[in-house]
Formats: C-alpha cells, structure tokens, sequence
C-alpha cells in the first residue's frame, strides 16, 4: 500500500505561517504534481510529509497511520523516500559507492539493486568509477533519485526534480518517472514546469502562498486558463 493523504495541515517555520488549511491525496499507483512559483509553498508542504518541518495541526496519514509526529527516519522506514531539491550526494564517494551506501530494506514491491538503478539510469553505468562532486546537475540529480530507490519505498516525494536541468535531461527523467509508474510505485513531485508536469502526472494540485487553489485531473488544469495565468504564470 502507498496512500498518502494530508488533511488541514498548517506549518509554520517559528512565527511565519507557511502553510494554510493544506488537503491534499495521493492514491496508490498515482503520479500527482504540486505545481507552484517560488515560495508558494511546494518544498514546505513535502517537508511537512515528510516530518522534517512537523505540521503545527492538521493529519498527515500514510497508508491509514497518522505520521506528523513520527521522525524522519521512522516514515522512511515505513516506506517513504524523499528526494530534496539540493540534490544531496557524497561528493568524495564514487556512483557506485553512493548507491551502495543507501541499501536498506523497505516495503516498496520492487527490489533495488544497483544493476537495477543502472538499468533505470543507463547514464549513471558509464559514471560508476566516477566521484559524486564531479557529475553534472542532470547526473546528479538521476544519482539521487537512484539512491533514495535504494531504500525500496512504495512512495517517492520529488521536490522540483528537472529545475536547473537540460532540457534533453528534462526528457530522459521523465521518461524513467513513467516507468516507475509502471513498476507500482506511487509519486508525489512539485514542480514549476506545468509542460514537464502534463507529461507525466495523473493529477495536479495548484499551491499560492500556502493555500491550495487548484485540485483536479491534468486535463482540466490544462483548460483552466485562469488558474494557469493567476498562480502559474503560464
């Protein structure tokens, strides 16, 4: 099971109030998008799933179980990765040593390798000697999400995967996000690229300064001119 559901959470970083009333739902096998500018709240509300920034009230429940007061390490046990927008890796480590490194168990019913990771990011074989610091953003970033897979969740939070990356990089992500899909594993990303967004997600929700806006399926955010030129700038 991978359900994530989120109901009336509020977050503050000290005295701010950063998020606002947040519902949101993942259902299993789903790819949903967190679409957003900068500072709408996108990074807040996955670091709030997470248990890195605990919510101040609200649910968050993860495959029925209430999380916002567990540790971080105890919802990755429970079959949560997160990949963070800082792209965090063992600059010193080699590829291969980075994805070694993260090998745990966990529920996800896809058993990680490295070979595996390989064959989900053929890039990353010819890099496997190479040190983590002296990959590019894209190689990066494939390395990342590689090693949070390593841990076998059954869900995967994204924070703003393609930003900074090339476009022909942009391509080949989404591309393996659509086979994670297909493998069952279920995908909570936010994202500013709506065009990258279409492209792989089920659903979107539509954030703007803590508050969700937009909740619906691809299609009708895609004909929602209002909400897209309001909160999205498109």
């Amino acid at each position: 099971m991978s359900h994530l559901e989120i109901q009336g959470v509020n977050t503050h970083y000290g005295s701010s109030h950063i998020l606002f009333d947040v519902s949101l739902e993942v259902k299993e096998g789903e790819v949903v998008c967190l679409l957003g500018r900068n500072g709408a709240g996108k990074t807040t509300t996955l670091r709030t799933i997470m248990g890195l920034t605990p919510a101040s009230s609200g649910s968050v429940r993860f495959d029925g179980m209430e999380i916002q007061r567990r540790e971080p390490h105890e919802i990755a046990r429970m079959g949560m990765g997160y990949v963070p927008d800082e792209r965090i890796i063992f600059p010193d480590l080699t590829v291969r040593e980075n994805l070694e490194l993260a090998i745990k168990d966990g529920p996800g019913g896809f058993r990680w390798t490295v070979d595996k990771v390989y064959g989900l990011f053929p890039k990353l074989v010819e890099l496997d000697r190479n040190l983590g610091g002296y990959l590019s953003g894209g190689e990066q970033q494939m390395l990342t999400v590689g090693r949070t897979l390593m841990g076998n969740p059954s869900l995967v939070l994204l924070d703003e995967p393609v930003e900074g990356i090339a476009p022909i990089v942009v391509e080949e992500l989404g591309a393996q996000i659509h086979k994670l899909k297909e493998m069952g594993l279920t995908i909570l990303f936010s994202e500013q690229n709506l065009r990258f967004a279409h492209q792989i997600s089920d659903r979107a929700y539509v954030i703007e300064k803590g508050r969700i806006k937009f909740n619906g399926t691809m299609a009708e955010l895609r004909d929602d001119r209002e909400i897209q030129k309001k909160y999205l700038m498109v």
